[in-house]
């Protein structure tokens, strides 16, 4: 996703030279044009975030080491790289309208970054290297320090490479001080797949998949999501850091309300998520409320996010996460009392059994639904691959920061998804919350969606964040062979 042995000189250099130059891209009419691009170091960025600062902000402090070392994921030690030594990371909790600073150490062997991932926060802080910052070399550090301006569910993670694929992930759970509590506690739960060391590394699948493609790897496949269901084969999948056999425990009682904060931050895989026998009641989909929506069980796409509110019943329950269309299961257990925890094994062909709500089927509540209003651009990004050496596009061509799809402040934008490829894409946007257009009524809030084989969809924003933001596809082997490009505010 990077080239992280640029410096901040020739990023500062290069962010000059562009902002006083041109950007070559193609409107949605198909016609080239030549504009100025507001840049990440653009006046515009830094006015944006003094409109959403306040008299009597709070400031939360957090200082976060990126560090190699060992990491038991339940009886398997692995070698990894990880947040402060945890996985996951240490959850950041603050609430909207703070300011969040943090402090980053790189004690890892090579550059990398920080991307927050689903804030629409300030462009300069967006932690894209060559677009939004230079890459934090080894040993450097940097300083993050954004005003947070929406309440959700988030997490944070690498965006140089394929360091996604390792440890280097936690959630950043933001609270809305004005929003109704209408359950007793929240537990967060963050799915992952897992390869890292264990003989290999996410550096050397993808050389693999470059050399020898998605044979290389078996394939995956699901009717759920359309055809091929990831390129990568995992050992494990994971809860809070935690395999199936030895699953974090978590203390509750018989009729207590929990929020289910869920985060997919795997790099390759779906997962199907429900406790069987216990509905949920989805309320958020990637931080926004929607239409409350009960499901047995859920899909999330990686780097979704779902919300969803379950009673707890009278007996031990695992949350299940499957990974869809591949032979794999993690598992959380709700213990109240002390009955024995039920075998996961025999309770997974039940949840493969029952319906599955996808984030798509749900509905924007009232409060977030955007105004209805034409679009005054639209742009269609058709992703396309595999290509030669496992190469995946965007209308045609590989990732380059220089060239992108023109935004003005104000506009109403639409981006039509066109998916030529045998495989679902999550596709993700950075800076911005989307609305997803729905045949039968407004679509969710998102800034992830799946986007499935052969189909098309279409979101619609508002421009209202000046920058250069990438959209991508968040499958991190797709993204680091080129399925990404830029949405680019011009003057």
């Amino acid at each position: 996703m990077s080239h992280p042995s640029i410096s901040r000189r020739r990023f500062l250099a290069a962010a000059g030279g562009i902002a006083a130059g041109s950007l070559v891209a193609a409107c949605s009419a198909g016609r080239a044009s030549s504009v100025t691009r507001v840049t990440a170091t653009s006046p515009q960025v830094a006015a944006t975030e003094r409109a959403r600062r306040t008299a009597g902000q709070s400031t939360t402090d957090v200082n976060l080491d990126a560090m190699q070392g060992d990491v038991d994921l339940g009886g398997r030690v692995v070698r990894t790289w990880t947040y402060g030594g945890q996985l996951p990371g240490r959850e950041i909790r603050v609430r909207r309208g703070d300011m969040l600073r943090v402090s980053l150490s790189n004690d890892l062997p090579e550059a990398t970054t920080i991307h927050w991932h689903g804030v629409a926060l300030r462009n300069d802080m967006d932690g894209v290297p060559e677009l939004t910052q230079p890459p934090i070399g080894a040993r450097g550090s940097f300083r993050y320090e954004f005003t947070i301006p929406h309440a959700g569910t988030y997490f944070f993670h690498p965006h140089v490479g394929v360091q996604l694929d390792r440890g280097l992930y936690a959630p950043l759970i933001v609270e809305d001080p004005d929003a109704p509590a209408d359950y007793d506690t929240e537990l967060v739960v963050v799915l992952d797949d897992w390869l890292d060391g264990l003989g290999r590394d996410p550096n050397g699948v993808f050389k693999e998949l470059r050399t020898g493609g998605m044979g290389s790897m078996g394939m995956a496949r699901s009717t759920l999501l359309g055809g091929d269901a990831g390129d990568v084969t995992y050992p494990y999948f994971l809860v809070n850091g935690r395999l199936a056999s030895a699953p974090q425990v978590v203390a509750a009682r018989s009729g207590q309300r929990i929020r289910l904060r869920l985060i997919n931050a795997g790099s390759d895989t779906a997962f199907r998520v429900g406790l069987p026998g216990v509905p949920m009641t989805v309320t958020h989909t990637d931080g926004f409320p929607v239409q409350p929506a009960i499901a047995d069980a859920v899909l999330l796409g990686m780097g979704e996010r779902i919300d969803a509110i379950i009673t707890v019943p009278d007996r031990p329950v695992p949350l299940l996460a499957l990974a869809e269309g591949k032979d794999g299961v993690a598992q959380l257990v709700l213990q109240p009392g002390r009955a024995a925890a039920p075998d996961p094994a025999a309770l997974v062909g039940e949840l493969s059994s029952r319906p599955v709500l996808m984030a798509t089927d749900t509905r924007a509540a009232d409060a977030v639904r955007l105004a209805e209003r034409a679009p005054d651009v639209v742009h269609e990004l058709k992703v396309g691959g595999p290509d030669r050496n496992y190469t995946w596009t965007i209308n045609g061509q590989v990732y380059d920061p220089n060239r992108g799809l023109p935004v003005r402040q104000g506009q109403r934008v639409r981006l039509r998804f066109v998916n030529t490829t045998t495989m679902f894409h999550p596709m993700h946007l950075h800076g911005h919350t989307f609305q997803v257009r729905a045949p039968n009524g407004s679509g969710p809030r998102k800034d992830t969606v799946n986007v499935l084989p052969g189909k098309a969809l279409e979101v619609d924003f508002d421009a209202d964040n000046p920058g250069q933001w990438l959209t991508h596809c968040h499958n991190v082997y797709h993204g680091e062979a080129g399925m990404m490009t830029v949405v680019s505010y011009v003057e």
